[in-house]
């Protein structure tokens, strides 16, 4: 019996209650009404508007009185609501998908000159979250400069059996792993920190960590204190690298993720610039500020950006899939122009579709990285983070190391250093422009078989014996094998890594990859020293056949599983990792603007 219509009928009817009852039961009994429930975890427009229609259905009509007497005129009153409502749901749900799709269809229709018209902040907040990265840069490439530095292996060294002071191949290893096994440690603690309290609060921790840490690196005098110092400093580094691409491509539109996402290489670039600038500087100092001063610029950095990062809005993906959708669009407010961003609902409701797409209640965790197709895709992250570090990498790291290997003196070594840093910057900015128009799998694919090249021609440079002319041939292929990387495979990488997560798995997905980096990155880092180091095997140039083999791999499983996002939207990318279209195939597959799966 519908106990609910026979209350709601006694409230409006003069019948005796007895009567009304003998007649209710006799009624065929009514299918239960099934209404839709909220999702408790990512509650949207769509469920707002489901919900309301619920409370429509119960809720006493406002306008019409429920007749009275007739059963039978009873019954068809409630069908009529129950079918005025139905259609009513149906509109507004229609009315959701609409603006989705029209939002999508605007970020197709948008040039990218005309995106960076109409959203400059999007690409300031970009700019200065990718800003972060300079941290890591700068601690990597310092270390690779201390071991090169004259006063630095004085009073850390040892002699090696030249007669030469140097630092030992162990400690140099020890030194250059230890901010990578802390952003090992970082990495991992970011993906559960940043889903749980944005990519805004979860990076001003890190800076916070940083600014402590620095003062143990800083008063370090021992190497086995700056290891330790370099372990600690990595935790916040890990934080950085794995929120920024996230959040930078989350922000911008469909256009501008490319430029966005690749400005962390320039960053990285610009690190080892001030790096090869400040050491250029102090490297003729005969006392403890040849290193202390550098190492005190790294506070310059923290503070300010963490002031930045404050006033910055949260990414509205991160927003839309906590269920906080008016801030969302407050935040997609503070991204455009007043005249591009004069509905914010439509985009707010094409970020709800696309997540509805990935729809589920519970936590994003680390166990769905690696299932159904999510695993292809961090497969995918991963591959393509750790490739960085067997595709000519460690060379760029260690520039100006490698120029003392290859003969070159001390001052020439340094200033060639700061030359390749501020040559990478400016192809790092010419990428921009190929990765935009001619596409992610492109650039990666190709730059990295160019690069394997130019990594064998430095193993051939490096064989043909000892000469000024072999010193000056391995000096310019490792330069051009470190601007090489910053034009083609690094760049391009960063925007791979953006867009292939899934929205609800970003973070998470993000934090895996880098750690797979970190992962490969710590043994080759212990070979690159080796190869080069003179109380090692002193391979030098010959050491392009080594990193030319396993970047020749690289390529290989790029060319296979990497699909090409370019001019794709976040919806479109789901979908077609869903359809396990073929890398290969992907360019030519057309997905269509109402398809939901």
């Amino acid at each position: 019996m519908d106990w609910h219509l026979f209350i709601k009928t006694c409230s409006f009817s003069r019948i005796p209650p007895s009567t009304l009852l003998s007649s209710v039961l006799s009624s065929p009994p009514r299918p239960p009404l099934l209404l839709p429930l909220p999702n408790p975890y990512t509650q949207g427009p769509k469920q707002k508007q489901q919900q309301q229609v619920a409370v429509d259905i119960m809720s006493e009509p406002k306008d019409t009185k429920m007749p009275g007497g007739d059963p039978a005129k009873i019954e068809a009153y409630t069908t009529e609501n129950d079918h005025t409502a139905g259609l009513d749901h149906d509109a507004k749900i229609s009315s959701f998908k609409q603006d989705a799709i029209d939002a999508e269809q605007a970020e197709f229709n948008m040039g990218v000159l005309e995106a960076v018209r109409l959203y400059p902040m999007a690409s300031m907040w970009a700019f200065i979250m990718s800003t972060t990265i300079i941290m890591e840069s700068y601690c990597v490439f310092l270390m690779g400069a201390f071991v090169a530095m004259d006063e630095f292996k004085d009073r850390f060294g040892v002699t090696d059996k030249d007669g030469l002071p140097q630092i030992e191949a162990s400690w140099q290893s020890a030194l250059q792993v230890g901010g990578p096994l802390g952003a090992i440690i970082g990495v991992c603690i970011a993906g559960p920190i940043t889903s749980r309290i944005g990519y805004r609060w979860a990076t001003i921790l890190g800076l916070m960590l940083l600014n402590a840490f620095i003062f143990v690196f800083y008063f370090a005098n021992s190497l086995a204190l700056m290891f330790v110092s370099q372990l600690l400093e990595g935790v916040p580094w890990g934080i950085f690298i794995a929120n920024a691409p996230a959040y930078c491509s989350e922000i911008v539109p469909m256009r501008l993720r490319a430029p966005a996402t690749q400005m962390l290489q320039m960053f990285w670039a610009l690190g080892a610039i001030i790096v090869g600038g400040v050491c250029y500087v102090y490297e003729s100092e005969r006392n403890s500020s040849a290193w202390k001063v550098p190492i005190a610029l790294q506070w310059m950095f923290p503070t300010p950006l963490a002031i930045l990062l404050y006033i910055a809005p949260e990414s509205p993906w991160w927003l839309v899939r906590k269920g906080r959708l008016e801030e969302a669009a407050v935040a997609l407010g503070r991204l455009g122009r007043k005249s591009a961003v004069t509905n914010t609902s439509e985009s707010v409701a094409m970020m709800r579709r696309t997540i509805d797409l990935e729809k589920t209640e519970k936590e994003p965790s680390y166990a769905e990285l690696f299932k159904g197709t999510d695993r292809y895709r961090t497969l995918i992250v991963c591959g393509v983070y750790a490739a960085q570090n067997l595709t000519g990498n460690l060379i760029a790291n260690q520039a100006v190391y490698f120029f003392r290997q290859a003969g070159i003196d001390s001052q020439l070594a340094f200033a060639l250093g700061l030359i390749t840093s501020a040559l990478q910057a400016v192809f790092v900015m010419l990428s921009w422009i190929l990765t935009t128009y001619l596409g992610r799998r492109t650039i990666y694919v190709w730059g990295s078989l160019i690069n394997v090249v130019f990594l064998v021609a430095l193993g051939v440079a490096g064989s043909v014996g000892k000469s000024t002319a072999a010193s000056l041939a391995m000096a310019s292929l490792g330069l051009i094998v470190s601007v090489g990387f910053t034009l083609g495979p690094a760049p391009a990488s960063w925007v791979i890594i953006a867009e292939t997560s899934a929205i609800r798995l970003r973070p998470l997905t993000t934090g895996i990859g880098r750690a797979a980096y970190y992962v490969v990155n710590i043994p080759c880092i212990f070979l690159s020293t080796y190869m080069l180091n003179s109380t090692g095997v002193d391979l030098g140039g010959r050491c392009g056949y080594v990193w030319g083999a396993t970047g020749f791999v690289c390529f290989v499983m790029a060319f296979i599983w990497i699909p090409e996002m370019k001019g794709r939207s976040v919806r479109e990318i789901d979908i077609l990792f869903r359809r396990k279209v073929p890398a290969r195939q992907w360019k030519k597959t057309v997905v269509d603007i109402n398809d939901d799966e």
